[in-house]
């Protein structure tokens, strides 16, 4: 057997070791967070605040299986997120071998910080857009038809809010590695900061549940926030890449 044959034998191997071990922490993490589901979904009602002007002052479901499948699906993503930086973790050592130190530096520096600005866009999504989403959508028509929120349709809602959230908070992040590697360079994201600002509210109506201008712009302003930090650590990024070049060539 060849070398390249063996080293893409251990390469597999420790591939299925890590994919293992993460199945089986998501799956442990999943049926712990099921046990609390009561509680999880409870913190997700509360930026509803009691539900105001809703019968009960509660959601409701439908379907026979629906609070069963939006606890388990709750349950999972929690679980999915608790282990994460047990994946997160997994990834890094798997790639790392084939980093040179400074890529290693920079791949052990970004995961916690990932994963903290994650928290924060998710924090911005639940404690600042959901509440003012969800009384205007309350609100709104309530002198025609009373509201019956739907426990499935609202959980699906918050859960996708918090992760684009999070995951847009990530830009500036993203902004500086693709700068670091020269994928893109400041200039070029000046020179197209219109179109930032038109991106911004094209995602502001796509993520938040309605189409009113006040919640687009709660989350166009922060998306524009981000994109003028990614601008100042895209060019820190390109200072560092010219200064390793500089250093290489001499």
């Amino acid at each position: 057997m060849s070398d390249d044959s063996q080293s893409l034998g251990t390469h597999l191997d420790e591939l299925r070791r890590r994919l293992t071990w993460s199945a089986i922490v998501v799956v442990i993490c999943t049926v712990v967070a099921f046990i609390f589901h009561q509680q999880i979904l409870s913190l997700l009602m509360e930026p509803a605040r009691g539900f105001p002007g809703v019968p009960n002052q509660k959601p409701i479901y439908t379907d026979l299986t629906e609070f069963i499948g939006i606890a388990m699906k709750a349950s999972l993503l929690a679980g999915i997120f608790t282990s994460l930086p047990f994946l997160l973790w997994q990834l890094v050592m798997f790639v790392s071998p084939g980093l040179n130190p400074t890529e290693k530096k920079y791949l052990y520096i970004l995961m916690p910080v990932s994963i903290i600005i994650f928290l924060l866009g998710a924090g911005f999504g639940y404690f600042v857009l959901f509440p003012p989403a969800v009384k205007f959508l309350i609100t709104f028509g309530s002198d025609v038809a009373t509201p019956m929120i739907r426990i499935g349709n609202y959980v699906s809602l918050m859960l996708s809010l918090l992760f684009w959230m999070g995951l847009i908070f990530e830009l500036p992040i993203v902004l500086f590695f693709l700068s670091r590697i020269g994928v893109v360079r400041p200039a070029f994201l000046s020179r197209n900061r219109k179109w930032a600002i038109v991106l911004a509210f094209v995602l502001g109506a796509l993520i938040t549940p309605t189409l009113d201008p006040i919640n687009q712009t709660l989350v166009a302003i922060p998306v524009l926030v981000l994109y003028e930090v990614g601008i100042i650590l895209s060019k820190i990024g390109l200072k560092i890449r010219d200064r390793g070049s500089t250093g290489d060539f001499e």
